[in-house]
């Protein structure tokens, strides 16, 4: 059975999918990109600046989910620039530390907003 997740503690969806998705005790995250959910606004800066957004983000909708970042074990990032990847995996890993999940990062042509970073996650609950 399918259960939809909605939480507040995330930026809330800009188009027709939900935020995250609960299948037999399997959460998959819609991917996240740095928009304040407190304020709707999508935050300025550099790439540590915006992946440490959407790294925090990502783990409120997890925790609202009621599971956790140790609980991911699949994430996909998307870069706007491959360059920034050194300087994304540096937020990155303060997020997992310890048993990351296994990932892929692929840079993309073009992010919803004109972000720099969108993650995306598969975590066990």
């Amino acid at each position: 059975m399918k259960k939809i997740i909605s939480s507040t503690n995330a930026p809330a969806a800009i188009g027709p999918y939900s935020q995250a998705v609960e299948v037999n005790h399997m959460v998959y995250t819609s991917g996240v990109i740095p928009i304040d959910p407190e304020t709707g606004n999508l935050v300025q800066g550099d790439i540590k600046v915006q992946a440490e957004r959407v790294l925090k983000s990502l783990s409120a909708l997890l925790t609202d989910s009621g599971t956790s970042m140790e609980n991911v074990i699949k994430t996909t990032v998307f870069l706007k620039d491959m360059n920034d990847f050194g300087a994304m995996n540096e937020i990155y890993s303060s997020y997992f530390t310890v048993n990351p999940p296994a990932r892929s990062a692929v840079e993309v042509a073009r992010l919803p907003k004109d972000v720099l970073v969108e993650i995306e996650a598969i975590a066990i609950k």
